[in-house]
């Protein structure tokens, strides 16, 4: 205000309004606020508008049993059927939102609010994850069902098993097994899985509980919620002597075998450093990569312009694996 006045005695009302952007006719409302309300209060309303009364009915309308979870377009033209005309479809929506009552309608089934898993391993373990997936039988429509178990941090296959269909019984004895072979004890694990039906049966949810074992879920449709059982998936069927189909279920177990043996061996994952599941899992990749670094020292020493006399250093092994890693919550401005 002060800075327009300033402004207004040194120029004109206009070239003051001008250099600020700002239009006369709003400079003058602002000086005058009693003359632009009189003005509002004194405008009369359209002729065409609906009356008080016309828009009370109308409202009753929409609020009548009949019509309480109908939108607008599906009530103007059940009331056109029954040979009346209210308004028009427009003028029920400025009613409703005239009212504060625009918003959804309809009666819709609301889904429950799945809450996103973040899960944290910090050693072999700690965070297991496991899913089904199926393998082509011989003949359309016939399928073998792999399970299979994965440790999250070391990326090892601690449990697999082929079987002719998908039951929870089958899963609970494989993860009971899996549980004795690797000596889990109680408090010391969660297992996360997707919603499929034999993860969410009450004997596996049972088996849990008595073993001491945290279960997790992902939510409906979220195929990130369990990424590392389907990359561990995608790499067993995108080898090259993955076949199309499995003539027996023996065809399958011995398909898998040498599959797993590769995978937690030989394989050099490229999540945990290069180094091979197997490896990680069992306490060997801190030796590993001193090997490494010892070798890469050698070649540095004999050559060091071949690494423009920058030190080289091997992959190294993540401290900490997630499942869906919060994101940074950023700090307050206001807070110092």
């Amino acid at each position: 205000m002060k800075l327009t006045e300033s402004l207004a005695k040194a120029v004109n009302v206009r070239q003051a309004c001008a250099a600020l952007a700002v239009p006369g006719a709003s400079f003058y409302r602002w000086q005058n606020p009693e003359e632009d309300e009189c003005r509002e209060r004194q405008r009369s309303a359209p002729p065409l508008a609906l009356s008080g009364e016309e828009e009370k009915a109308v409202l009753a309308i929409l609020h009548a049993d009949r019509f309480v979870d109908q939108a607008p377009l599906e009530v103007y033209n059940t009331l056109l059927d029954e040979g009346h005309y209210l308004c028009s479809v427009r003028t029920m929506y400025r009613i409703l939102e005239k009212h504060e009552e625009l918003r959804e309608r309809r009666n819709q089934l609301s889904h429950p609010h799945y809450r996103k898993p973040e899960l944290l391993t910090e050693a072999p373990n700690q965070l297991w994850t496991w899913d089904i997936t199926k393998l082509k039988g011989p003949a359309k429509w016939t399928y073998y069902y792999l399970y299979v178990i994965l440790d999250v941090f070391s990326r090892y296959v601690v449990g697999w098993m082929v079987a002719h269909r998908e039951l929870s019984s089958l899963a609970q004895k494989l993860i009971e097994q899996t549980c004795e072979k690797q000596k889990i004890q109680p408090g010391q694990l969660t297992i996360h899985a997707d919603r499929g039906s034999s993860m969410k049966s009450k004997p596996v949810a049972f088996l849990m509980a008595d073993l001491g074992i945290t279960k997790s879920h992902s939510r409906p449709y979220v195929s990130n919620d369990n990424p590392y059982s389907e990359s561990q998936f995608k790499t067993l069927k995108y080898r090259p002597e993955f076949p199309e189909r499995f003539g027996a279920i023996v065809d399958a177990r011995l398909f898998c075998q040498p599959f797993f043996r590769w995978y937690n061996s030989e394989h050099h994952h490229s999540g945990i450093g290069f180094l091979t599941p197997e490896d990680v899992h069992y306490g060997r990749a801190d030796q590993i990569i001193k090997e490494r670094q010892a070798v890469l020292n050698t070649a540095f020493m004999k050559h060091p312009d071949r690494f423009k006399g920058k030190m080289p250093i091997p992959a190294e092994l993540p401290q900490a694996v997630w499942i869906n890693k919060p994101a940074p919550q950023k700090s307050d401005p206001s807070i110092h």
